[in-house]
């Protein structure tokens, strides 16, 4: 670890994430592609539960239009983790989310990444200012 790699105590909101047997590949351990998923359940676990978006009749949706991830320590099944969010940076459309995801009670990450997502209106697809209810949901990271 460097020192700019992050620790939980940055993080706002921690989701629980059950990993499964087939999240391990042939080399023992979870995929780096399986980490996108754990982020994208975690920011869309937040919203649902906590800014009331509604993914399947909502007049507002969000895409993701940028992710990234670094990798410092193999995790693989059965072991418990848990994602850590926090929001970096909160526009108008679009929202940073920062990530990292541990091990249950271990302070270091296992990785840590990134996720923008722009809120565009359904029918559309044309960016719009993000909903209140989901605005103070995310200033709740931030």
């Amino acid at each position: 670890m460097t020192e700019s790699t992050p620790q939980r105590q940055q993080y706002r909101h921690f989701q629980p994430i059950t990993l499964r047997w087939h999240d391990n590949d042939i080399y023992g351990h979870v995929n780096n592609v399986t980490y996108y998923s754990f982020f994208d359940t975690a920011v869309n676990t937040y919203l649902i539960e906590h800014g009331g978006l509604d993914i399947h009749d909502g007049a507002v949706v969000g895409f993701v239009v940028s992710s990234a991830c670094d990798y410092f320590a193999s995790v693989a099944f059965p072991a418990r983790i848990e994602v850590g969010l926090r929001v970096g940076k909160l526009g108008n459309s679009s929202v940073q989310y920062e990530l990292a995801l541990f091990k249950v009670g271990e302070d270091e990450p296992c990785a840590a990444g990134r996720l923008v997502h722009v809120f565009v209106d359904r029918a559309s697809n044309q960016p719009v200012v993000i909903p209140q209810g989901l605005r103070e949901a995310l200033q709740q990271l931030a």
